[in-house]
């Protein structure tokens, strides 16, 4: 045997009880709305790297910071590459720089006297001729070796610098991959880093709901309010404030919900001002509720108070009328409603096993004396 519970439908029929029934009603509400949109995201990082180096050489240090969790800086040196090799290599361009120079000032030193010499020759020659016997192909040459031999010293000391690799910006260490003696080359990984200014959370949308979302166009600060709630951890109060961020323009493929990502500043309450805030945890599934558009014109119900078919009942004159309504919007806990209600009309909020158009009604005040 199967039994059906479904709510009961309301039929307009002239058939009215003599004895009314106990209901409670409440008034809708009128004003200036922003509903409520509840989603659920996926926190991830805004900007992550894997840090690897543009030298080669073998790992001769670490920072204490380099380990899973650890909190690092901006500027701050993780890790050191030896970096003997390099300082050697430093001093052989430095070396060749001077040789280099040396060998410019030999040049004009002949320059002057090859100019003597031309001057006691007193008998002109062409161009290209006085410019041998001048010497200036040999300046320009000696010049052009000092600016290789200056470029070599400046790609040396680049080189000796990179030998400390430093954190680009202030982040938390997710995962290290070297320790102390390991041979590494340019772009091998050696940890992953993750931003802590702060995180996105991906969520998905029904995209019927984008109409009363906003998304900035140019401010990344002008998206719709977000409240953030790990709901595992179960208090109302550990919530963290952000706003949406951005719209990506693809349907999730098996849902088919619109993809947007909100962004949370200062995630793992680094700040003072977010002194005892809860913190996000990379991966953590949250709940996320978006402070919508406003909604003028419209009378604001409970939700559950909206019956089949889009309609109301109301307490009109003692009596039920089941009211057609448009719906302009529903969240977790109200609906919107326009149509041929009114702020001083009752509504329902009552469950009745059997629902007659016109059928009496009567509340617990009016009972009173």
């Amino acid at each position: 045997m199967l039994i059906f519970s479904t709510e009961p439908v309301a039929r307009r029929e002239a058939a009215v009880r003599e004895t009314a029934m106990l209901v409670e009603v409440t008034a809708p509400r009128s004003g200036t709305f922003r509903p409520t949109i509840v989603v659920m995201g996926t926190v991830i990082p805004a900007r992550e790297i894997i840090l690897a180096p543009r030298v080669d050489g073998t790992v001769a240090a670490l920072g204490s910071s380099l380990v899973p969790g650890g909190a690092v800086g901006q500027g701050e040196v993780l890790l050191r590459i030896d970096d003997a090799d390099y300082r050697i290599a430093l001093s052989q361009r430095e070396s060749d720089l001077e040789q280099a120079i040396a060998d410019l000032e030999i040049e004009q030193g002949r320059q002057v006297l090859a100019e003597r010499d031309y001057q006691e020759l007193n008998k002109p020659l062409p161009d290209n001729k006085r410019a041998l016997v001048l010497r200036e192909p040999h300046l320009r040459s000696a010049r052009a070796r000092i600016e290789s031999a200056q470029a070599a010293v400046d790609r040396a000391r680049l080189d000796l610098e990179r030998t400390a690799i430093r954190s680009p910006f202030e982040a938390q260490v997710i995962s290290r991959s070297v320790n102390v003696g390991s041979q590494v080359e340019a772009g091998d990984p050696l940890a992953r880093l993750v931003a802590v200014d702060s995180y996105w959370v991906e969520v998905t949308i029904p995209p019927e709901k984008l109409h009363w979302i906003e998304f900035p166009q140019l401010d990344p600060g002008s998206g719709s309010p977000v409240t953030v709630r790990d709901r595992a951890v179960g208090s109302e109060e550990r919530r963290r404030q952000g706003s949406l961020f951005r719209l990506i323009g693809q349907l999730e493929g098996h849902t088919r919900l619109a993809r947007a990502l909100a962004v949370v500043d200062d995630p793992l309450a680094l700040r003072p001002e977010n002194a005892g805030a809860p913190r996000l945890m990379l991966g953590t599934f949250v709940e996320v509720r978006i402070e919508g558009r406003e909604i003028r014109g419209a009378l604001q119900i409970p939700r559950d108070t909206l019956r089949v078919g889009n309609t109301v009942w109301l307490m009109r004159e003692g009596r039920l009328v089941v009211q057609p309504v448009e719906v302009l919007f529903s969240d977790a806990d109200h609906a919107y409603v326009s149509g041929e209600i009114t702020a001083d009309d009752r509504v329902v909020t009552s469950s009745l096993a059997t629902v007659e158009e016109g059928v009496r009604l009567r509340t617990a005040d009016s009972d009173q004396p």
